[in-house]
């Protein structure tokens, strides 16, 4: 679980999201303007989809230990390219090969901890794993407020501990030997994605591309539009950062709570958290609270799309989280642009506005109510749920809706 950690704080929170961190410096050193970063974040998103659509091949072909070294190799790549580029070019190809890892790992490690942890433990360990966002971007918001014009070195440690950390799990984990295990397989007779997946794909893509805002230009609105100096602003990212740690507890939100309202909560807290940024980006205690909300939410709305998915496609964990993580991610491909578009026209605290609004929109999308008498039990096993009586609402130590 550490190492996994660490390879999720390396890929989300330093070599993905590190490019919003560290935008003020970059737009300063290559000259971007907010159109010609929205691109630059876009197409890393691009890219996320297309690795973890690689990913979800590749674990059916390869199995889940070479989509993980896979990862390593794209975030270390990439990574290296930014900490030497020299043009804009170069450094927009660096950030979108190092933005692809992730799509590679988060399959990767769920098919890790799913096969390595025992099952009463998964769920919380998903989460965990899952909340090494919130630990890679802290410590790059960190290392920012020590150093701001040290970026090329955190990205070239990033790519250093890439590796490390891959390296421990591959050691570490235990890695399924057949085909059903890895999540490359189904039962037969399940029903097909394009049904079951469809209604978290489009909350996903809805919410991902409302919060491309906050992870692109978050820290550029709080300096540029707020007026706040960049120590001030890189405290408050690494504030954002540490309280994304709190997506840890995502696992017992679900267990708690059950899909749906837990992904009401989480999409209403991080749809919140966006609005409060536009509402007053100046101020400096109501731009923590937002980071901090933000954070901690937007971390725990991804952790509910893993328990979304595990329970959609309880033996192909893996592929399903992919396919979720890739509708996120073309959301935030979408809605980086189109932030940066509309902050040109209309001002950055509008973008914000719009994006709080679309992510309050995917809130609403819930997953559908399972009705005890409508079929069998069985019948919903098989297609990855469980049918609960609605004054228990557990089943095998898992609360669902």
């Amino acid at each position: 679980m550490a190492s996994g950690t660490s390879l999720i704080a390396v890929s989300y929170g330093v070599v993905r999201y590190g490019y919003g961190l560290q935008l003020p410096q970059l737009a300063g050193e290559f000259s971007l303007s907010p159109r010609t970063a929205g691109a630059i974040a876009s197409g890393s998103f691009v890219a996320y989809c297309a690795a973890a659509l690689a990913a979800q091949r590749l674990i059916a072909w390869r199995g889940a230990r070479a989509v993980l070294w896979l990862a390593a190799a794209l975030a270390a790549s990439g990574a290296l390219l930014v900490a030497v580029s020299s043009s804009t070019p170069m450094l927009a190809l660096g950030v979108l090969v190092a933005g692809s890892s992730a799509g590679a790992a988060s399959p990767a490690l769920v098919v890790a901890v799913g096969c390595t942890v025992r099952e009463p433990l998964v769920a919380r360990a998903q989460a965990v794993v899952n909340a090494g966002t919130g630990v890679g971007v802290a410590i790059a918001g960190a290392a920012t407020l020590a150093a701001p014009q040290a970026w090329r070195l955190v990205w070239a440690c990033g790519a250093a501990v890439a590796l490390l950390a891959a390296a421990t799990v591959d050691r570490h984990a235990y890695w399924p030997t057949n085909r059903r295990r890895t999540g490359a397989g189904e039962p037969h007779g399940s029903a097909g994605p394009g049904r079951t997946l469809l209604r978290p794909a489009l909350a996903a893509a809805v919410a991902g591309t409302g919060s491309a805002a906050v992870w692109t230009f978050g820290r550029d609105l709080i300096t540029d539009t707020g007026g706040l100096p960049e120590r001030t602003t890189a405290a408050l990212w690494c504030l954002l950062g540490t309280a994304a740690v709190l997506g840890a507890f995502s696992g017992d939100a679900v267990r708690l709570l059950g899909i749906r309202r837990a992904w009401a909560l989480t999409a209403t807290l991080t749809a919140t958290g966006t609005a409060m940024l536009a509402l007053a980006p100046g101020q400096v205690l109501t731009a923590a609270i937002a980071g901090a909300v933000f954070g901690g939410a937007y971390t725990a709305l991804s952790g509910v799309l893993i328990a979304w998915a595990s329970v959609l496609r309880p033996h192909a964990a893996g592929q399903a989280t992919a396919t979720l993580f890739i509708a996120l991610t073309a959301g935030q491909a979408v809605g980086a642009v189109a932030t940066g578009v509309v902050a040109e026209r209309a001002g950055a605290p509008a973008a914000f506005w719009a994006g709080a609004a679309l992510i309050l929109t995917a809130a609403t999308i819930l997953p559908r109510r399972v009705n005890p008498g409508a079929t069998s039990a069985g019948s919903h096993r098989r297609r990855g749920l469980d049918v609960i009586p609605a004054e228990q609402g557990t089943v095998r130590g898992r609360r669902l809706t």
